[in-house]
């Protein structure tokens, strides 16, 4: 294992849906063969987001979707193929992946085949799959003051990050742009440019 201070130089532990993978452009097609269509896209709760009564509604279709074999073929998020892959070349980086996706074991299996295939293996350094919409707190505490860059799409876990003396990178989508976040990128390009300093 690496020690805490070289572990920063090397890792990035990143968070996969609305970050690597475009989760919601899956989700969204899913949905539309189910007959939904989004009503709001600014709302980060899928219940919200498609107008249901009450929210059990909505979780119950995102752990459906979440366990499905979709999980093996969803499409890359943004520039994430692109500039990971150039992190990984350049630097050395690999990435740690957390994730509340699903604790299904064929679920883990298909996720992690979904990330070798877009980004490589050498590249996915750790798959850590937690329940669906679980909280990151404790997946994160043992990395507690690394310095490891950590990004999120999710504004409470980046939060979490910085509480914990993680570098926390924003990744700017309209679910959470009605909150301040001091690094606040578009995507891995900026990430990209902020580690590398070009």
């Amino acid at each position: 294992l690496m020690s805490k201070s070289n572990l920063a130089d090397k890792v990035i532990l990143t968070d996969c849906d609305g970050v690597l993978l475009d989760w919601l452009f899956g989700f969204k097609e899913f949905m539309a063969e189910r007959g939904y269509t989004e009503q709001d896209d600014t709302g980060y709760a899928i219940w919200k987001r498609y107008g249901f009564i009450n929210k059990e509604a909505g979780e119950s279709l995102v752990r459906e979707f979440n366990n499905s074999a979709a999980m093996a073929y969803l499409t890359p998020h943004l520039d994430a193929v692109k500039y990971v892959k150039k992190l990984h070349e350049e630097c050395g980086y690999v990435l740690r992946v957390i994730t509340s996706m699903s604790l299904n074991k064929y679920a883990y299996k298909a996720r992690l085949q979904n990330l070798h295939a877009l980004f490589g293996e050498n590249v996915i350094d750790q798959l850590v799959c937690l329940d669906t919409g679980a909280d990151k707190d404790e997946a994160l505490e043992k990395y507690r003051g690394t310095g490891c860059v950590w990004v999120e799409d999710k504004y409470k876990n980046a939060v979490l990050g910085q509480e914990l003396g993680l570098d926390s990178f924003l990744i700017d989508l309209p679910h959470n742009r009605h909150y301040d976040f001091d690094q606040r990128v578009t995507g891995w390009e900026d990430i990209y440019h902020s580690l590398v300093g070009v």
